[in-house]
């Protein structure tokens, strides 16, 4: 007969996991606890508390996640919050199955080598149609990225947010938020989690600053890697590289392909694929299926796809997708289904719901802006360059006049000189702790700058 667990270290746990408001990892109760003991023994304690109502247990592999019971009854079923597909459906009920029911299967090339470019259609006409309508804004003919740069230190945090938090990150959007804007790691946090929000912040502004080059090709694809997995693979060689090693789906019965040289033929076939698709939503869709099918890479395939997917958005000036209000348990089942079963259907529900939510609120965020003005948007690149040089350069302000002088001159028709050294000194001057981030000026380069320029 098992002997009774000792209420006061069933409390303890209690209280451990009620430092984590959005719901604790395994590994953060531990780190919570005074006396954690056994790895085993926490395990079959929290599994106690789970089957006594305690605690409530979600998500799968590093989603997981133990919440107080009373914490998260209310909160919905995630599919009550996607409209999905009878299809979907069928998908969802398959793969909630516990693992040990559901068929192992290996990799599928066939799933890859059906799909033909301007042929195949994971999405209908009808919803390619409707989310052109939807992520459309309303602005003048303009030059790739535009709109994204617009919107950038809202796509920054919003973005950096969601795709962290669908990879079990436990940082809050205030948390990011203090993060990207003032460096400012989160209390009880490590540093891994800062590190992801910090490297999902260095791609975002890669794709956006390089609207012109990026694209679906191993320039694009192998950096997004490198900058999404900088500093936290266990292989460092291994960041924006190909992979050469067996890896695991953890909650998972599927078995990624083996062999190096056969990942990058089918990675290159993806990216020529990809390449070829006329519509940027379908475009899009497909990277988000086909890339993670593949695990091109050691980890942070995910991460890669979800960031891919807004290439086409930041090129064709459309809403990007930022993944705002996505439930993560319905994301990871639905990769769950296009992983076990090559069915999309799900993942489409995902993938269409996430867009309308991110498009509403990127029109709401320009609406709050208001339009933008004309002589800001012509020379938007130049203001941007010569702000973040007087910045980098720690300019006092009697040089600052001088240089954008020089500045205009050299780069400016002579008939938008003058306006051009105004707005740039208006730029600086409204210049602060919350706004230099689309710059890409450090923090610490930011406060260096202040120091000399507050001194006149």
């Amino acid at each position: 007969m098992a002997r009774p667990i000792p209420e006061a270290d069933l409390q303890a746990i209690e209280a451990a996991v009620a430092q984590f408001p959005d719901g604790a990892s395994a590994a953060q109760i531990t780190g919570a606890l005074a006396e954690p003991g056994a790895r085993r023994t926490l395990q079959y304690r929290l599994r106690a508390l789970v089957d006594a109502g305690r605690l409530r247990f979600t998500g799968d592999g590093r989603a997981a996640r133990y919440h107080h019971g009373d914490e998260i009854i209310a909160q919905p079923d995630p599919a009550d919050i996607v409209p999905i597909s009878p299809e979907g459906s069928a998908v969802l009920a398959y793969v909630r199955q516990p693992v040990a029911v559901r068929q192992p299967v290996g990799f599928e090339r066939s799933f890859l080598d059906r799909y033909r470019p301007n042929e195949t259609f994971y999405l209908t006409q009808q919803q390619r149609d409707h989310l052109a309508t939807i992520g459309k804004p309303q602005i003048e003919a303009a030059a790739a990225g535009t709109y994204a740069k617009q919107i950038l230190n809202r796509l920054l945090i919003d973005l950096a947010w969601n795709s962290s938090r669908l990879e079990g990150n436990t940082y809050s959007l205030l948390d990011t938020r203090r993060l990207l804007d003032f460096g400012e790691a989160a209390d009880g946090r490590g540093p891994r989690e800062a590190q992801m929000i910090l490297n999902h912040k260095d791609a975002i502004e890669f794709l956006v600053a390089n609207a012109n080059d990026v694209g679906f090709n191993r320039y694009t694809i192998l950096n997004l890697h490198a900058l999404l997995a900088n500093n936290l693979l266990a292989d460092p060689t291994a960041v924006g590289r190909l992979r050469h090693i067996i890896v695991g789906i953890d909650g998972s019965t599927f078995h990624p392909l083996e062999g190096p040289g056969l990942i990058e033929e089918c990675f290159d076939q993806i990216l020529a694929t990809a390449a070829a698709i006329d519509d940027p939503f379908e475009q899009a869709f497909f990277m988000m299926v086909q890339l993670p099918y593949l695990q091109p890479f050691d980890d942070v395939n995910k991460r890669v796809s979800r960031l891919a997917a807004n290439i086409p958005m930041i090129r064709a000036n459309l809403a990007p997708l930022s993944f705002t209000e996505v439930p993560g348990d319905l994301y990871t089942r639905a990769t769950l289904g296009v992983y076990e079963r090559n069915d999309i259907t799900l993942l489409r529900d995902v993938f269409l719901w996430a867009y309308q939510r991110s498009a509403a609120r990127y029109t709401a965020v320009r609406q709050s802006m208001g339009e933008p003005d004309p002589f800001r948007l012509r020379y938007r690149e130049q203001l941007r360059d010569v702000v973040r040089d007087v910045v980098r350069g720690a300019l006092s302000r009697q040089a600052t006049r001088a240089h954008l002088v020089t500045t205009s001159r050299e780069f400016i028709p002579t008939a938008d000189q003058d306006q051009f050294a105004e707005v740039a000194e208006t730029e600086l001057l409204g210049l602060h702790e919350g706004n230099f981030a689309r710059y890409l000026v450090r923090p610490s380069e930011f406060a260096a700058w202040q120091k000399i320029w507050n001194a006149g």
